[in-house]
């Protein structure tokens, strides 16, 4: 806002390709575009509540004496490197998920906010290839147009690969679900989808069916899926969303994006080029195998995030003065 970004001057700017303006003096970031930093950018409104949040966000880390992410040293070291230069402690505990990962309960540690389809499960165990099926969830909060979920729907009919698809109730504007799928589709990929209004994600992604992840790239799910050596198909559509899918398919090298102006044509060849046995495809599954090994040294014992944890829990214990004041992030940016 102090160099004139934003807000917006009118809604234009939406269009007219000011959102590509280059970022290039963010410490520790690459050049990134003035639209991937956040969807809260894109307002008129001096005093839109996207701004408020993110200023508010800021103010609250200035004050913090730490910030707890969730994220590890190796996946961001030039951010985590300019944090550490302004801040006197950075804890990267992540990923998360993987903690998770190491109960034995997996249904007493879940977060879900819907009742899980178990069938799902059922029908990736009966699928015959390894990393055959596509699986597609926008998570919990993201809410489609009709137009978007008819892209999505008929671009997943034209790839002609299995899917695993989470559409919750919600998903698209009106409250609608499932209902809202078109007839036709659902009849032409009877046979290679299942359809779940929830399902466990973090197995899902685990399961040596799955070969890719059509995601709305949330900081969970692209963690969730960075641990589980899955590569993305990225369609951002709020907050960090944008500058998360920037990172997976500019930096990380284990994503493809997905146009603003959803085309089927572009989500099947998206399909095809990730799940399909291509030079692009190989090096980002290969990209993908090498992320979830360095995440799974991370959050093993001796690994950063393990330490970062240990040091943590000494830092809250009450005989620390002050040890309270922390701010919890999600990741580093």
């Amino acid at each position: 806002m102090q160099r004139g970004y934003t807000p917006l001057k009118d809604e234009s700017y939406l269009t007219n390709g000011y959102l590509d303006t280059p970022i290039d003096w963010i410490a520790g970031m690459p050049t990134v575009r003035l639209g991937d930093i956040s969807s809260f950018v894109r307002t008129v409104e001096p005093n839109g509540f996207g701004l408020r949040v993110e200023e508010e966000e800021a103010n609250s880390c200035a004050r913090a004496q730490g910030l707890i992410l969730n994220t590890f040293d190796e996946l961001e070291p030039d951010v985590l490197s300019a944090l550490r230069a302004e801040f006197p402690r950075v804890y990267t505990i992540g990923p998360l998920a993987a903690a998770m990962h190491r109960r034995v309960d997996h249904g007493a540690s879940g977060l879900s906010l819907w009742e899980e389809d178990a069938a799902c499960m059922a029908w990736l165990d009966a699928q015959p290839a390894a990393g055959s099926v596509l699986y597609v969830s926008f998570g919990s909060l993201a809410v489609l147009s009709l137009d978007q979920l008819a892209e999505f729907a008929w671009g997943l009919a034209a790839s002609s690969r299995p899917f695993l698809w989470v559409v919750r109730p919600g998903l698209v504007a009106g409250d609608r679900g499932m209902d809202a799928l078109p007839a036709d589709f659902l009849a032409e990929t009877k046979g290679r989808r299942f359809i779940a209004e929830w399902c466990a994600q973090e197995q899902v992604l685990r399961h040596r069916a799955v070969g890719g992840f059509l995601t709305h790239s949330g900081w969970n799910s692209t963690t969730e899926s960075i641990l589980s050596g899955v590569p993305m198909i990225c369609a951002p559509g709020f907050a960090d969303q944008y500058i998360n899918s920037r990172y997976v398919c500019g930096e990380w090298g284990v994503g493809l994006r997905l146009d603003e102006q959803l085309r089927r044509e572009q989500v099947a060849a998206h399909i095809e080029e990730l799940m399909g046995g291509g030079e692009k495809g190989e090096e980002m599954r290969r990209c993908a195998a090498e992320w979830k090994a360095r995440a799974e040294a991370a959050t093993a014992p001796g690994g950063s995030a393990y330490e970062n944890l240990d040091k943590l829990v000494e830092e809250l214990r009450p005989e620390v003065p002050n040890g309270a004041k922390l701010a919890v992030a999600t990741h580093a940016r």
